[in-house]
C-alpha cells in the first residue's frame, strides 16, 4: 500500500513540474500553406467599407500574415533554400504588403513571384504595375503622416492653391488606378487611398485655416466634401465627428473673440454653429453598432454644457 502511495505521489509531482501547454494563439504557424490559406480567405475583403479582419490573436490579419511568413523564412531557412516556395511566399507577401500601404515593397515582391512562379506571372505583374502606380501617387501632395511636421505644413500655407494642385494630381492618378483595379480586390485598396487623400487635403486646410483668407469656410467645405464623398466608408462616423469638432472649435473661438455680453456678439451666428455641431453629434450618437456612438454622445453633452454657459437670452436676436 505504501509503495502504491509513493508512486502516486511521484506521478503527481512529475505532472506538476511538467511544462504547461502553450496557448494555440501564440504557437508559430505550422507551414506556409496555413498562412497562405488565412491570407487568401481575406484577400477579397472590402476593407473600404469594413474594418480589416483580425486573426485569432486579435491582430490585423494582413500584418500578422506578413510577420508569420517572415518568421517561417527565418525558422526554416535551410528547408526553403532550394527556392521551390519562393514564388508563393513572395506573392503572399505582396498581398499582405499592399493592404498595409507598403506599395513599393509589394511591387517588388510581386515581380519576384512572377519570376519564380510562372503560374502567377500574369496576376503578379498586373498587381505589381498597380502597386507601382499607387506608390507614385502617394508621393504627391502632403500625406496624413507628414501633416504633423510644422515646417512643411506652414511653409506651404501661403499658397494653398499650389497644394490643391498637388492633391488634384494625386487624385487623378488614383482615378486611373480605379479603372485598372475594377472587379478585383485592388478596387478597395484604391478607394482607401482616395479617401486618405481627401482626408489629408481636409486636414491641411484645418491646419492652416487661421492663416489663409476665408480659412474657416474652406476648412468646413473640405470636411463636408469628405463626409459626403465617403458616406459608405468604415470611417464615415469619424469624418462626421471631425466636422463636428471643427464647428465646436469655431464656436469657442467665436466666444473668445466676441464675448456674449459685448455688442459684437451675434446670437444668430453662434446658434448656427451650435446647431451644426449638435446635429452631427446626434447623427453619430444614433448609429448603433459603431465605436463612435458613445464618443459622440459624450462630446455632445460636453458641447451643450459649454453652450449653456453662454447667456441664453443672447440666443434670440
Amino acid at each position: 500500500m505504501y509503495a502504491v502511495l509513493v508512486c502516486a505521489w511521484l506521478s503527481g509531482l512529475a505532472g506538476c513540474s511538467s511544462t504547461p501547454e502553450t496557448d494555440d494563439r501564440y504557437r508559430p504557424a505550422e507551414n506556409i500553406l496555413e498562412v497562405v490559406a488565412v491570407l487568401r480567405r481575406h484577400v477579397p475583403d472590402d476593407t473600404y467599407r469594413f474594418e480589416p479582419a483580425r486573426d485569432y490573436t486579435g491582430r490585423n490579419v494582413y500584418r500578422s500574415s506578413l510577420l508569420r511568413l517572415e518568421s517561417i523564412e527565418r525558422v526554416h531557412e535551410g528547408a526553403l533554400r532550394a527556392g521551390h516556395m519562393d514564388g508563393v511566399i513572395a506573392f503572399a507577401k505582396g498581398r499582405a504588403l499592399e493592404r498595409i500601404r507598403a506599395f513599393g515593397i509589394a511591387a517588388s515582391e510581386y515581380r519576384i513571384a512572377a519570376e519564380r512562379e510562372p503560374e502567377l506571372d500574369v496576376e503578379a505583374l498586373r498587381s505589381a504595375d498597380l502597386c507601382d502606380s499607387l506608390a507614385r501617387a502617394t508621393t504627391l501632395a502632403i500625406d496624413l503622416d507628414t501633416l504633423g511636421d510644422p515646417g512643411r505644413r506652414f511653409a506651404t500655407a501661403t499658397d494653398p492653391d499650389a497644394v490643391v494642385e498637388q492633391f488634384d494630381a494625386r487624385l487623378a492618378m488614383l482615378d486611373e488606378s480605379v479603372s485598372a483595379a475594377s472587379g478585383s480586390h485592388h478596387e478597395f485598396v484604391v478607394k482607401e487611398e482616395i479617401e486618405r487623400t481627401n482626408m489629408a487635403r481636409s486636414h491641411y486646410f484645418l491646419a492652416v485655416r487661421n492663416v489663409i483668407p476665408n480659412g474657416n469656410l474652406r476648412a468646413v467645405s473640405e470636411l463636408q466634401r469628405v463626409v459626403v464623398g465617403h458616406r459608405e466608408s468604415k470611417n464615415a462616423s469619424r469624418h462626421m465627428l471631425a466636422l463636428a469638432d471643427l464647428y465646436v472649435d469655431m464656436a469657442k473661438e467665436y466666444i473668445d473673440a466676441n464675448p456674449p455680453e459685448s455688442m459684437r456678439f451675434d446670437p444668430v451666428r453662434f446658434q448656427e454653429l451650435i446647431e451644426s455641431a449638435s446635429r452631427l453629434f446626434q447623427v453619430v450618437a444614433n448609429r448603433d453598432g459603431t465605436a463612435e456612438k458613445l464618443e459622440a454622445s459624450r462630446r455632445l453633452e460636453a458641447f451643450l454644457a459649454f453652450a449653456l454657459r453662454v447667456d441664453r437670452d443672447r440666443f434670440t436676436p
